[in-house]
């Protein structure tokens, strides 16, 4: 059955330059202090929180990753709902702002696996997909 109702245009995050200088430096420096300082200055910025997250999640720290994954998809569902998102429609990984929001989204499914969650792991996993595949599919790779 071929759906006939327009998908809704992709949302596409604005950029924040002064912030991803701040957090290419952190990365740079790749300490987790870094990274933290990234987030204080900076907390609405999905990309901090997902840099935090992940680190966070590489180094067995899950209840850390959690933590932080789920701050930075709260802030990028604010951001996106600011940006014309009304709960469904693509999110696009090819828009570089829009990838901090799609790894909290990713680290926070993970995440929530990794401590018994599976509800809300799966749905994260779903919900990383229905904005597009792509995005899991790159950060599953990495």
């Amino acid at each position: 059955m071929q759906n006939l109702l327009p998908e809704p245009p992709a949302t596409l995050l604005p950029a924040h330059d002064e912030a991803d200088a701040a957090l290419a430096a952190a990365e740079r420096a790749g300490s987790d202090e870094a990274h933290a300082e990234v987030a204080a200055r900076f907390p609405t910025y999905s990309g901090g929180w997902g840099a935090l997250a992940a680190r966070a999640l590489a180094a067995g720290q899950v209840i850390p990753a959690y933590a932080y994954a789920r701050t930075g998809y709260h802030r990028g569902l604010d951001q996106l709902r600011r940006s014309g998102w009304k709960g469904f429609g693509p999110v696009p990984w090819s828009h570089e702002p829009n990838q901090g929001f799609l790894r909290c989204l990713y680290v926070l499914s993970r995440a929530a696996d990794e401590i018994g969650e599976s509800d809300e792991a799966a749905r994260c996993a779903q919900f990383l997909r229905d904005c597009d595949p792509a995005a899991a599919d790159a950060l599953a790779s990495n």
